[in-house]
């Protein structure tokens, strides 16, 4: 597979090579502009910290830790760190910008001190949050080793405690010109900790954190709004409290192995259905929020294994476009997928944030003996799990998948009853994960060229 160069390469041409689909030089992230100042026209005046910083010569990944009050994020935080530094990875943990601005001196009274305080305020909130966050990830990125920036909220939370019309005209204000800028263009994944006063009421409190006001009920009502918040970033995984404390905990931890490409547990992160049709949206209920794309998958070439206990191993680029409320595109992000199935049958992946540079360059390398896979996918929350609709446009126009988010480890022995499908979708069937028949509903086989 051919993949974009470093700048420091000592040729500009294609490169050759075909290092392995898990190769840490293989992408860069999406950010080629260090914050600090321009790059130098001439890249041999860098030091190795800064060429690592422009071109990375290792992973960096961004997970938002997120949810309603007394979830058990900072807990995840503290479990998470140690995790991760002893596999290897660097870690640093971006903090919460308006916990910082209310430990440091400022009272909730200034949010309705002043008309349109609220607004100044949650402005200066995404200032702070990207100014950490991009400074966090720039020292990352120049160690030049794998590593993980764990964030405590991320830029999306903001929305929560906004009217619509006033988080509008603050992103019209920063210029945002769509939303996935601050979602699925700046995070790998989003982690949302259901409440405590959601399920486990009994373990509710306000007295581990000085910042923590909520009664129960307002508790409840912000993590709904919370939740709603990150639909349509395409890794929201939700983390509720139908199991102990302990074992939520434990989900998280499995949930970010999976992520950067550890071993873990859990066997199977999502349920798939075949649909009856495309569903209407005017059917859905007024309390679901959704968020609509269209979705552009590539496979690339596939290369020798890299492993013995590698069965299979292959990758695909993604670009994935918002659409507005009026049918139009907001704007797109694009990503990098590398997959390997072991011969015990478990599926590993690596992702990336890629930039638009890079998809082009690796889409004029594609799998030429493939179709280009293209969807249109509708995402939503009910009954506080996660649900994407792939409606497949092309090469094929009669397949529509419900893939819903679940949970399944070695000591669980069923969890299909934890999926509730939507009463405003018509299953057709669940489709199984190794059967025959059912495989060719998946975009790997739709991709194949008869």
């Amino acid at each position: 597979m051919a993949t974009p160069l470093r700048p420091n390469s000592t040729s500009h041409r294609e490169s050759t090579s075909h290092p392995s689909l898990f190769g840490a030089t293989q992408l860069s992230t999406r950010r080629t502009r260090s914050n600090s100042g321009a790059i130098p026209q001439d890249l041999g005046d860098l030091t190795p910290a800064e060429m690592n910083s422009v071109a990375p010569p290792s992973p960096v990944y961004k997970i938002v830790l997120t949810g309603g009050p007394c979830g058990g994020k900072t807990t995840s935080l503290a479990r998470l760190s140690p995790y991760l530094r002893e596999r290897g990875f660097e870690v640093i943990t971006c903090p919460e910008a308006f916990s910082l601005l209310v430990g440091n001196g400022m009272s909730f009274d200034y949010l309705s001190a002043v008309e349109g305080m609220d607004i100044v305020v949650q402005d200066t909130v995404m200032d702070m949050q990207i100014g950490l966050e991009d400074g966090f990830e720039r020292v990352l990125r120049a160690r030049g080793k794998p590593a993980v920036l764990l964030c405590d909220r991320g830029c999306m939370d903001g929305s929560a405690y906004m009217a619509q019309t006033d988080w509008d005209r603050l992103l019209a204000k920063r210029d945002v010109q769509c939303v996935s800028e601050l979602r699925e263009g700046r995070y790998n994944a989003v982690f949302h900790l259901v409440t405590a006063a959601e399920g486990a009421e009994q373990f509710y409190t306000l007295e581990n954190n000085a910042v923590r006001t909520e009664t129960p009920e307002l508790a409840r009502s912000l993590d709904d709004m919370t939740r709603n918040a990150w639909v349509g970033h395409p890794n929201l995984k939700i983390f509720d409290n139908s199991t102990d404390f302990e074992r939520k905990l434990q989900r998280v931890v499995e949930e970010t192995a999976r992520l950067v490409g550890l071993p873990t547990q859990m066997q199977r992160v999502t349920t798939k259905f075949l649909l009856k049709r495309e569903p209407d949206l005017d059917a859905f209920p007024e309390n679901v929020t959704f968020q609509i794309f269209d979705v552009e998958k590539v496979y690339l070439y596939e290369e020798d294994i890299s492993s013995e206990n590698i069965s299979e191993e292959y990758s695909f680029i993604r670009k994935r476009t918002t659409k507005g409320k009026d049918g139009n595109a907001s704007g797109s992000v694009y990503g990098w997928t590398a997959v390997q199935k072991t011969q015990e049958g478990q599926i590993i992946e690596k992702k990336r944030i890629i930039t638009k540079r890079e998809y082009n360059s690796l889409f004029n390398n594609r799998d030429r003996s493939r179709h280009i896979v293209r969807q249109k996918r509708i995402s939503f929350l009910w009954n506080i799990q996660s649900f994407t609709i792939h409606v497949y446009q092309q090469p094929v126009s009669d397949v529509c998948i419900l893939h819903a988010q679940v949970r399944s480890t070695p000591d669980s022995k069923s969890h299909d009853e934890e999926v509730a499908i939507p009463p405003f979708l018509e299953v057709e069937k669940k489709l199984m994960t190794h059967s025959e028949g059912d495989e060719q509903y998946g975009a790997y086989q739709i991709s194949m060229k008869t």
